[in-house]
């Protein structure tokens, strides 16, 4: 620990991603994008408003950030819309993922509920909320989705981390045609 002083949002959000025991890498990419956003404003994040991240978010677009960095929040509100029209969520319901007593539902509730999931599907291997980042990009692999497509949806900057995330069945790799075959079947 260093001597120099820490500010009581920055001592908050430590706290409070020591109690969601968050990785340390995660810990210091959350605090690194705390103080990017702050030194943006030239004062504490604390004081921010609508409207500094509004001008925040047009700053990370014009220096080229990634599409996900940018759009985290209006993906999310796009996803709430249509949720909202297609009846899934209640009037007045004002949480993205809606939880107990009208609070949002917490990363430990989630992954409860995802481990009940196994549970009741008796699967006995051990699994958590990542499990289902894993299993949405093979079965859209599966589906003969693009590599790139799944690349974005799961905000990967390099294609490489996608084909680490995904788990290609064995059933899809028996259905691949060599373009070879394709030659051999065309007339000549």
């Amino acid at each position: 620990m260093t001597d120099k002083a820490i500010s009581p949002l920055r001592q908050r959000l430590i706290e409070d991603m020591a109690i969601r025991r968050l990785s340390p890498k995660t810990q210091y990419q959350y605090i690194r994008h705390v103080k990017r956003f702050a030194d943006f404003l030239g004062r504490s994040a604390e004081k921010a408003t609508t409207e500094d991240v509004h001008r925040y978010q047009l700053w990370l677009a014009s220096i080229a950030t990634t599409v996900p960095t940018v759009n985290l929040l209006e993906l999310l509100r796009e996803w709430w819309r249509v949720a909202r029209k297609k009846g899934w969520m209640p009037a007045g319901q004002p949480w993205l993922f809606p939880g107990y007593r009208g609070q949002h539902t917490s990363a430990r509730q989630l992954h409860r509920i995802v481990r009940l999931a196994a549970g009741r599907a008796a699967i006995t291997k051990r699994v958590g909320v990542h499990t289902l980042r894993h299993s949405f990009a093979t079965h859209l692999l599966e589906q003969k989705t693009d590599i790139r497509i799944i690349q974005v949806l799961l905000g990967h900057k390099k294609l490489d981390t996608t084909a680490l995330y995904t788990r290609v069945a064995i059933s899809a790799l028996g259905e691949v045609t060599s373009p070879l075959d394709f030659l051999l079947k065309m007339p000549g």
